[in-house]
């Protein structure tokens, strides 16, 4: 059975002002989750109520603060949010371009997941092996790449 009243007044009150005054449909979202549990609702009914799935709920019920409406928000409002910038993007297009060999591998051609391999070890930034992929064909790259 869930807890109900687990919020105080001064929690209450600040998801209610975000639920009423935020322009971020997610934290507006997100506050109303906590409202509700704060109400006794189970997470199947919250999720039911929301139009959301019983996974969203459980997550936020665990990860939101209601003492700091920062954890409410998604990085997504952020506008656009990729790891893979604009300079992650270069250099992988770069290093697509050079024979591993040259690079001290003892292979030759790449792959995608030698690529995020190697990514990950020069920027620092880890994506799949399906994110490397997708990358390239968005800049019309295929592997492997014949070396001439």
């Amino acid at each position: 059975m869930p807890v109900k009243n687990f919020l105080n007044a001064m929690q209450v009150k600040r998801l209610q002002k975000a639920l009423r005054q935020s322009d971020c449909p997610r934290l507006r979202e997100h506050a109303l989750i906590l409202l509700l549990q704060n109400d006794g609702k189970t997470y199947e009914e919250i999720a039911e109520f929301i139009g959301c799935s019983y996974r969203t709920v459980a997550y936020w019920c665990v990860h939101g603060d209601p003492d700091n409406l920062d954890t409410l928000r998604d990085k997504r409002e952020l506008g656009n949010y990729r790891k893979a910038n604009d300079e992650y993007i270069k250099i992988l297009l770069e290093t697509v371009r050079k024979d591993p060999r040259k690079m001290g591998y003892d292979f030759e051609p790449w792959t995608s997941q030698r690529l995020a391999t190697h990514m990950a070890k020069e920027t620092g930034i880890e994506l799949s092996a399906t994110q490397i992929t997708r990358i390239l064909r968005k800049n019309r790259v295929r592997l492997p790449l014949s070396r001439v």
